[in-house]
């Protein structure tokens, strides 16, 4: 069957129009819930879409800000954030957070998420969540309205009651346990649902016969 499509060129089409398409088609999208504090102390937490990782040696994790947000200028100041799972039960928090807040109002205060302390950084862990990564920048990248931000890996927290511990010399968090939230277009947000399974199938070369 034919399918009719319709031709969008990013030259000749309006930015928000190229930014929904894509947004709405590169999904689900994790969340880097980032908290960050500012050269005079204030905690920031926001929630970017943007977001994977980026080198396993070392362990580096990206996440983009889309115009210069309150989470880039205190990455730039302080160099130090902490990217926190974004878990289904904070839901409502998550979203509360990427409210656009004065820079002088912390998101922990506003909202009312309870904070820990980090291992290795000064930015504060969400308490709730139930993985924290402990991150210093590596460096950051601009890319027109955009900017990467890279950070090195420096610490992982993670609560023991989501990973699986049948093999304790390598524990694997489980995605049920997690139940991370993603993003997809517009206002649509997404949830793990069903989850399935499969090995990767090696190469085989072919032998002599």
């Amino acid at each position: 069957m034919d399918i009719v499509r319709r031709d969008f060129d990013p030259a000749e089409s309006h930015p928000s129009m190229i930014y929904s398409l894509l947004t709405a088609t590169v999904v689900p999208r994790p969340i880097a819930w980032v908290s960050s504090r500012s050269a005079g102390g204030i905690d920031n937490l926001a929630p970017h879409s943007f977001f994977t990782v980026a080198c396993a040696r070392p362990p580096i994790v990206q996440f983009t800000s889309v115009g210069h947000k309150d989470s880039l200028r205190n990455v730039n100041e302080t160099g130090e954030f902490v990217v926190n799972l974004a878990p289904e039960p904070l839901f409502e928090q998550v979203n509360a957070t990427g409210t656009n807040y004065p820079a002088g109002i912390s998101e922990f205060e506003a909202v009312g998420i309870e904070r820990e302390p980090s291992r290795r950084v000064a930015p504060w862990r969400v308490a709730e969540s139930p993985v924290a990564i402990e991150c210093r920048l590596n460096r950051t990248v601009e890319l027109g309205d955009s900017t990467i931000v890279l950070g090195d890996v420096v610490h992982i927290a993670v609560s023991e009651g989501v990973l699986d511990l049948s093999r304790p010399e390598r524990p694997h968090p489980r995605i049920e346990a997690l139940r991370p939230l993603a993003r997809l277009g517009r206002d649509e947000w997404a949830l793990i649902g069903e989850v399935r399974r499969i090995k990767r199938v090696p190469y085989e070369a072919p032998t002599d016969q």
